[in-house]
């Protein structure tokens, strides 16, 4: 469900009626999927909700006050029930007689499974003492960027009294956890007829007597910032004013797909890395800016955007006025290193004796004047989530530079958070990455049966893969189909035609923009026809050449092309034919084709290998379920040529084989994997024959 406004609003959306049918858990999920559906309540993963609601206790069937509250690590927009930690209220209350003070903050964490409700196995979050403590059955923690605004100002005390008079208190920025939790049960005690609290630097709390009327606390407070924020920004200049022009969104995006990959070769040897372009409004804006550089140096406010988006991004000199990309990439080389040794100096000045050692110096965030935002993270929704949440730091910046001084985290906290020993204990928990993650695919005729099977298996594997096909409408449901099944982080689709020259090279540049950069390449593309040499006409001859050889010629250059910018290496698989091994008689024009696939494929294997690009063949032979290429004639024809009908087709193939068996698409999908892992780092030049075994097409 998606929060809609009124204006720049946020609307109350809550439906009596609905509301009305659910238990007081079911009205928690309620309120927050509605207070997640919207990006300036709360970003991806942030803020917390809770309600302390009335249970029976399974061992005494007496009656008990359990806190139910956003289990840690999870996104209040996509929650589920089983995301909420649920704990015995009475045994939180206890853990204050043996709290011994914030230099042992920490070991409080420890606590919490010991007062878990009904042997829930959802970990309760840092943030449970911040909603336990609160005198108030219902709480909302939500980071939206209007408060964030007021929250991240030299005087956000006195601008919160100036917004809310008495109804919201300040609490100075302390990290959360126990001693912000009795910090705020103070306030709440203290403040009897307060609705919430900001938190400097930080977000905002507000609370009620049912989930209804938490929920439209909420919301009212947020609206009453925005409204706030629009009279006092009306008819200012944001950021000081633009200095720098937003290129055309198509030169934007061309510059995208140029500088993206050189990027990724500076950043990703170690970790694999995948990217992600923004240029939004709110982006370009930003980037266009005076105040760019000063803004961006002062890093976030908010410790959810800090923990996405690194102490401070990356701006490159870049001046669209005169357009000179090649001077930008030119300069990468001393900026990304730059970047490197300013972090590594932060690290050192901030550590403690038992910090975990220094990870990642990289930037996640690239800002690019007159061009847009760059993030690059592990895989495609951390990248793209990073970039939401530098978006949401954008619009805090906005509203807090545009009324008074705008504030970052201070270094020494930023960095306490990042290096938290809690929060080293998470990454370390976190499972292994897949084998493929981080890495990025094309597969061509990737809409085919064989393309959508090599497709599934490289996404099953982590990888981001880009569908490449000819049918529009084939490639649109397809894509939408790995939508569902993997994510729609994890899959894109470009119509291409393999032999047009500007096509192809079109259809990289967009695979560029959306992952930054392209590891494998899977050349699947197809075709088939049969009939006798003296019947072949000279159309179908240039056909099967242009699609099966010349198609596989132009994407494998622009595949090089790329590969060598990256510096990263990559692996192309060609899926060719047992026919280009083993002559087949009234089919000389696909055989022909196929053979020059694979002497292709071994040129290209001597020319990778210097730059760790390997190039290897698989050989299908008779994959008939799923095949576009066996659902027209060619079926028809390899019947006639053996003389049976079309439906004994199948059985024909199999018992022809040695093994005996069909070959499937998932058959073709798991040598293509082999070839595209590290299990073959040591392989090119190699092929592989996916045909249940055939004498006449064996290499050696």
């Amino acid at each position: 469900m998606s929060a809609t406004t009124d204006g720049s609003r946020v609307r109350n959306l809550w439906d009596e009626a609905k509301a009305a049918t659910l238990d007081e858990p079911g009205k928690l999920l309620y309120r927050s999927n509605l207070l997640g559906s919207d990006k300036r309540i709360t970003n991806y993963g942030g803020g917390n909700t809770s309600a302390k609601v009335t249970h029976r206790d399974p061992l005494t069937g007496e009656d008990v006050t359990v806190l139910w509250v956003k289990g840690s690590g999870g996104d209040v927009g996509t929650i589920k029930l089983d995301g909420f930690a649920t704990l015995y209220m009475d045994k939180l209350n206890r853990l204050r007689d043996i709290y011994r003070g914030p230099a042992h903050e920490d070991e409080m964490v420890g606590y919490l499974p010991h007062c878990t409700f009904n042997l829930n196995p959802r970990a309760a979050s840092i943030d449970t003492p911040l909603h336990a403590y609160l005198p108030y059955p219902h709480v909302d923690h939500m980071h939206p960027d209007a408060v964030i605004a007021i929250a991240a100002t030299r005087n956000g005390r006195e601008i919160t009294r100036r917004v809310y008079g008495e109804e919201i208190g300040w609490l100075e920025w302390r990290r959360p956890g126990f001693e912000l939790g009795l910090e705020l049960a103070r306030f709440a005690a203290e403040n009897p007829e307060a609705k919430g609290v900001v938190l400097g630097s930080h977000g905002l709390f507000t609370w009620g007597r049912t989930a209804e009327e938490c929920y439209a606390t909420t919301l009212a407070i947020i609206n009453r910032a925005i409204e706030w924020f629009e009279g006092e920004l009306k008819d200012k200049p944001a950021f000081g004013g633009e200095v720098v022009a937003a290129l055309p969104r198509e030169r934007r995006r061309e510059i995208a797909a140029r500088l993206m990959p050189e990027i990724r070769a500076r950043i990703g040897r170690d970790e694999a890395k995948i990217g992600h372009f923004d240029d939004s409004d709110a982006v370009l804006q930003f980037v266009g800016s005076a105040a760019l550089r000063p803004l961006a140096a002062l890093g976030t406010s908010c410790p959810d955007h800090f923990l996405r988006t690194k102490i401070r991004p990356l701006v490159l000199d870049f001046d669209p006025a005169n357009g000179d990309v090649e001077a930008l990439v030119a300069g990468l080389d001393g900026a990304v290193e730059a970047y490197r040794q300013d972090y590594a100096a932060y690290y050192q000045r901030s550590k403690h004796p038992d910090s975990p050692a220094m990870r990642d110096p990289n930037a996640v965030i690239y800002l690019v004047p007159g061009v847009g935002m760059i993030s690059f993270a592990k895989d495609k929704g951390t990248a793209r989530v990073s970039a939401e949440f530098y978006v949401n730091a954008i619009n805090v910046m906005r509203g807090a530079s545009g009324v008074d001084d705008y504030l970052g985290l201070p270094e020494q906290e930023a960095f306490d958070i990042e290096y938290w020993l809690l929060e080293e204990a998470k990454l370390q928990r976190l499972p292994k990455p897949k084998p493929l993650a981080g890495r990025v695919a094309l597969v061509t005729g990737g809409a085919g049966g064989i393309g959508q099977a090599i497709a599934a298996r490289l996404m099953a594997e982590g990888a981001c893969v880009v569908l490449a096909d000819i049918d529009a409408n084939a490639l649109d449901a397809t894509k939408a189909d790995f939508a569902k099944g993997f994510g729609a982080d994890q899959v894109r689709g470009t119509r291409m035609n393999v032999t047009s020259e500007a096509e192809v090279a079109a259809s990289f540049a967009e695979a560029v923009v959306e992952y930054g950069g392209l590891d494998i390449l899977v050349s699947n593309a197809g075709i088939a026809s049969a009939a006798p040499v003296e019947d072949t006409t000279l159309e179908v001859w240039d056909r099967n050449i242009s699609i099966l050889a010349t198609g596989y010629f132009l994407v494998s250059r622009e595949a090089f092309r790329l590969f060598r910018r990256q510096k990263l290496g990559g692996s192309m698989i060609f899926i060719s034919s047992k026919n280009g091994l083993a002559a087949s008689a009234g089919a000389s024009a696909y055989c022909t084709a196929k053979a020059a696939e694979i002497h292709l494929a071994r040129c290209l294997a001597l020319e990778g290998a210097e730059a760790g690009i390997r190039v290897n063949t698989v050989n299908p032979d008779a994959v008939l379920r799923g095949s576009k290429i066996w659902s027209g004639e060619w079926r028809e024809q390899r019947a006639a040529s053996s003389k049976i009908g079309t439906e004994e087709l199948e059985a024909h193939y199999r018992n022809r084989s040695l093994l005996k068996r069909s070959v499937f698409p998932e058959d073709i999908a798991e040598a293509v994997y082999f070839f595209a892992s590290d299990l073959s780092a040591k392989s090119t030049g190699n092929i592989v024959n996916v045909d249940a075994g055939n004498a006449i097409s064996f290499t050696r």
